[in-house]
């Protein structure tokens, strides 16, 4: 195994989240009508500058699953060796393919453009995206949990889980389509705290 491709590969892991937050809050500056409270960041894949968000779903995403190769080359084949690893490829995934197919206006997002009478077949396709993609972070957690519980690091084991618990609660709240603004900050905020846990787990994978 060389040390150094799989040191890379953990380092492309560790950047995605830093990467899709920083262009996330350049977008949400710069993007007129854009209401944090009121509208989820994939809406930003629509409008003239729509390509920001769509390269930005895509390049995560492929880093993302870049990571999860590196975190298999040092966790294969302990426990949660294969299914960490996989799981977490599968968020990557998921982001790739919410960038390929876009979500439909929202909430009056992009300004002037109107929320269609019937979603489209390819906003159906950005929601189970998403969706597939978040199960799989999820599980990815509960997935580490397990392994840390198990070698005894309990703090790691508790982090992992309690992150998992709590990106949980918020997708099933965002998920059952509630637009109130309690929901939608609770969902950005779990979506800070998930890809922090990919970052953090990353860089110590980098260091074990």
């Amino acid at each position: 195994m060389n040390r150094s491709t799989t040191k890379a590969l953990l380092a492309a892991g560790a950047v995605a989240g830093p990467v899709y937050i920083a262009v996330g809050l350049v977008e949400i500056l710069i993007r007129p009508g854009f209401d944090v409270t009121r509208h989820e960041l994939s809406l930003m894949s629509l409008g003239k500058l729509g390509w920001i968000q769509i390269a930005n779903f895509l390049v995560t995403g492929l880093l993302v699953i870049a990571g999860a190769l590196g975190m298999r080359r040092v966790l294969h084949p302990g426990r949660g060796g294969t299914w960490g690893p996989l799981l977490l490829a599968i968020y990557g995934l998921g982001l790739i393919c919410a960038g390929i197919f876009v979500p439909d206006p929202m909430n009056g997002f992009p300004p002037g453009l109107a929320t269609p009478s019937a979603i489209s077949w390819h906003a159906i396709l950005h929601f189970v995206s998403g969706a597939v993609g978040f199960v799989g972070l999820i599980a990815a957690c509960f997935v580490l949990a397990r392994r840390f519980a198990a070698r005894k690091e309990r703090g790691w084991a508790a982090y992992s889980l309690i992150t998992g618990v709590l990106f949980l609660g918020a997708f099933v709240g965002i998920a059952s389509g509630s637009t109130q603004a309690a929901i939608v900050l609770a969902f950005y905020a779990a979506v800070l705290i998930g890809w922090t846990w990919i970052s953090v787990i990353a860089a110590r994978l980098i260091t074990s």
